[in-house]
């Protein structure tokens, strides 16, 4: 019998206007807490995935092999460094990591929302967990036929950005299986150590990364940039072995919701006449509003992340090792500072959090624009700073949700919360790859995420927030 057939599980019902779950998914459980087995098995997935973002997307995989005068023609590469042409060349292998990003973001905005919006309604997330997740580890194994030749570039990107795409599908559902292990006393205790050992991971796998540098690759030739495709394999050979706790001792998250199962199409009306609802009601409007100035922000924020280290490579000359040790610093002091900002957001409130961290993170990005010519310290103190105040924005963005929230439509909203997040999803992306192709140089790159980050300051700016007593 699944969950939604037993009569022991109260039923939440729909509300009239929209669909949504009147009770929140959390108080199912009651007092019950989950077997630390389930809440582990549950946090271990943000570990398994997390080396595709940290190693493969973020610091070394595109920013020290795809990006590189490796996948330029012969007689581009052998030029100098600091070429005009050399230089042009390499901007437009940024660009095109870009613009496969921005794809990648469209093919999110496009499937994601409909894909967990069935996988809910089913109550089947399990399922597409294990899609998701698989897809995401052959991108990751198919990263090994990516040879240093430029007729393999694309491959490469393309590989890429599919498994962004399938990561977050599968990021969806891993998130919706939360509901199943937790209950609104222990939701933000079990949430925060996924958060960190996702974090962790990251960590583990580029000091993982490093050691074998620092071994020369244990013997391991360079040729046909080997050690790179073999750091891909690892890191789909990480994801398998980690992410397997998950699928066996973590339940389905609950009933399903029938009462939403509509078609694939139709799907897109029912997201329309959500967020139409939340806009209508003077009781929800700043909870609408806070969702396209969150969409916006969060998608700097990403932005950052995402394209941080091929700024340091490419704009900076940061070599492989010190790209290594900053790309460890980095989610160090992310953790740390999201951690500590946890409780200013409690005493100042979540809205000035945000704002704080957004002003923070444009003078460091201007700054680290405007001295690019001063040499890698620039990248080490602007880069880090960004980094620090990454993590306090995306949690004190939960944080300010779930205090303009109406009670009862909990559920509803942090839905919208992730699927406006995939609307902007192309903005930081787009603004990248757009300022590069225009000024064929990668530093002006970083004025795009900046001008994303700025823009959603001043979305935020009117947005009403409680006030903390």
């Amino acid at each position: 019998m699944s969950a939604s057939e037993d009569p022991r599980v109260p039923r939440p019902e729909a509300t009239a206007n929209s669909g949504a779950v009147g009770v929140v998914g959390l108080e199912l459980r009651g007092e019950t807490e989950a077997p630390k087995k389930q809440i582990y098995s549950w946090a271990l997935w943000d570990w398994a995935t997390q080396p595709f973002n940290t190693v493969i997307l973020t610091f070394i995989f595109t920013a020290l092999y795809l990006t590189t005068s490796q996948f330029l023609p012969p007689e581009i590469a052998a030029l100098e460094k600091g070429d005009a042409i050399r230089t042009a060349a390499e901007a437009d292998l940024a660009s095109g990591l870009g613009l496969g990003s921005t794809i990648a973001a469209f093919a999110i905005l496009l499937l994601a929302p409909v894909l967990g919006q069935r996988a809910d309604a089913a109550g089947r997330q399990k399922l597409w967990l294990g899609i998701g997740t698989g897809a995401l580890i052959l991108c990751m194994f198919g990263l090994w036929f990516v040879e240093p030749t430029p007729t393999l570039f694309w491959l490469g990107v393309t590989l890429i950005s599919a498994g962004a795409v399938f990561g977050e599908i599968a990021a969806v559902n891993s998130n919706a299986m939360l509901v199943g292990i937790a209950n609104p006393k222990t939701v933000g205790k079990i949430s925060g150590l996924g958060w960190g050992f996702g974090y962790i991971g990251g960590v583990v796998a580029l000091i993982i990364v490093i050691v074998f540098y620092a071994m020369n690759w244990f013997g391991i030739s360079d040729e046909g940039g080997l050690p790179f495709r073999l750091i891909a394999v690892g890191c789909a050979v990480w994801a398998i072995i980690f992410s397997i706790p998950i699928f066996l001792n973590v339940p389905e998250p609950s009933m399903g919701r029938p009462e939403r199962r509509v078609g694939f199409f139709t799907s897109y009306s029912l997201l329309v006449k959500d967020v139409i609802g939340l806009y209508r009601s003077p009781e929800t409007r700043p909870t609408f509003w806070f969702l396209l100035s969150s969409a916006v922000f969060r998608d700097g924020l990403g932005g950052i992340f995402a394209f941080g280290a091929i700024i340091a490579g490419q704009v900076f000359g940061f070599e492989f090792l010190e790209l290594a040790i900053f790309g460890i610093a980095a989610n160090l002091i992310a953790g740390i500072s999201t951690i500590l900002a946890g409780r200013l957001d409690d005493r100042f409130g979540p809205k000035r959090i945000i704002l704080f961290a957004l002003g923070a993170m444009v003078i460091a990005g201007l700054a680290v624009f405007f001295l690019v010519d001063a040499g890698t310290i620039v990248f080490w103190i602007g880069g880090l700073l960004l980094c620090a105040f990454v993590g306090p924005a995306q949690a004190a963005s939960r944080s300010f949700l779930a205090r303009v929230t109406p009670a009862g439509r909990e559920g509803e909203i942090f839905g919208l919360y992730a699927t406006t997040g995939r609307a902007a999803s192309w903005m930081a992306a787009g603004a990248w790859t757009l300022l590069i192709v225009l000024t064929r140089d990668t530093a002006y790159g970083i004025l795009g995420i900046i001008l994303v980050l700025m823009l959603g300051f001043f979305l935020l700016l009117p947005v009403k927030s409680q006030r903390v007593s």
